[in-house]
């Protein structure tokens, strides 16, 4: 099975698809913080992000841990391998949690404190929590939204005690596009103004259905209005009405097909005025060590002209290379296309 099939069948097992999609300032300064090497000890910490010639770019690299999805669902290596590994096989200095790769330690005190040991102890930054499969925080349902929102209080506390600037959450519901949008937008709202006190932004990715058309999310952003709530855009995530599959398994997913994609260009021009991080997503590349997908010159130029200067994470989902290989070629790619434009 490959990786982007898993990630389906992930994404599906957590219920962050909605179903029939079609579309008809303390988290300020912590950001500006990390995107800007601001403070002695965020110089140091990020100094050598992405390896020694990163310096030199307009961004910061950080790695986003789904990029080794099969190495550790597999048992290869787990997450208390993961910062070590970024800083040692690829000079990153940055990295993005996730939090199906510690579902059950988001309150284990011990735990955390060897996961941010290992981090500190290899000069890695602990960015940001991706966290999935904790509720639908655009549910109908105003108690099961209540409780979706509740759910992520231990990984905002986590976040904090790790020392990452934000979690990464979905905007995500079952309903019409302005229904799950009002949905959304209050519990996105509560969460961000319970992660406030924290000093933990909250930050929403484009992950499929609504939350993949860029107007559809900037308004959410706009309805909610709090600083402490933001966006990630990501390059690939645009696809927002999937073909059914016949059962659960993975195979049955295997086949589905995107039926409606939105333009990923317009898509990411739309969640950067919002953005407080970005993701680098890569498939496959050309013998150029390009990728096929998406042209990073143009869309580093969109994250640049923006005025982002904080982190892109590298997420390698490809079958053809390894993961170590891809995202060796990914943060090549990033580091070409943004020496071009810094």
């Amino acid at each position: 099975m490959s990786s982007s099939t898993n990630r389906r069948h992930f994404l599906r097992q957590l219920g962050l698809f909605t179903a029939g999609a079609t579309l008809g300032p303390a988290f300020l300064t912590a950001c500006n913080s990390a995107g800007t090497n601001s403070g002695a000890d965020s110089a140091k910490a990020d100094s050598a992000a992405g390896a020694g010639t990163a310096k030199d770019l307009f961004f910061k690299i950080s790695l986003a841990e789904w990029s080794y999805h099969n190495a550790i669902f597999s048992g290869k290596m787990t997450n208390l391998d993961f910062a070590a590994k970024a800083k040692n096989d690829f000079g990153i200095t940055g990295v993005e949690y996730v939090n199906q790769f510690f579902k059950d330690k988001a309150k284990d005190k011990t735990y955390l404190a060897d996961l941010k040991q290992r981090a500190d102890d290899n000069g890695v930054r602990s960015v940001l929590i991706m966290c999935d499969g904790e509720g639908e925080l655009g549910d109908s349902d105003e108690k099961l939204r209540k409780q979706a929102v509740e759910n992520h209080y231990k990984w905002v506390e986590a976040a904090q005690f790790l020392g990452c600037h934000s979690i990464r959450v979905n905007a995500a519901g079952t309903g019409k596009a302005e229904e799950v949008a009002k949905h959304a937008a209050d519990g996105l709202g509560k969460l961000a103004a319970f992660a406030k006190d924290f000093n933990i932004g909250v930050i929403v990715e484009n992950h499929g259905g609504y939350s993949s058309n860029g107007i559809w999310l900037s308004d959410v952003m706009k309805a909610v209005n709090n600083p402490n709530l933001g966006t990630l855009p990501d390059f690939g995530n645009f696809c927002i009405n999937r073909s059914k599959p016949v059962d659960a398994s993975p195979e049955a997913w295997a086949k589905t097909t995107c039926l409606e994609e939105y333009d990923r260009y317009k898509g990411v021009l739309e969640l950067m005025p919002f953005a407080k991080g970005v993701s680098a997503k890569t498939h496959d590349f050309d013998a150029e060590g390009n990728c096929i997908e998406t042209d990073y010159n143009k869309m580093l130029k969109i994250v640049k002209d923006a005025g982002y200067t904080g982190y892109i994470g590298i997420e390698y989902e490809g079958a053809k290379d390894s993961e170590d290989e891809g995202i060796r070629k990914t943060l090549a790619l990033l580091k070409k296309a943004g020496a071009s434009l810094s």
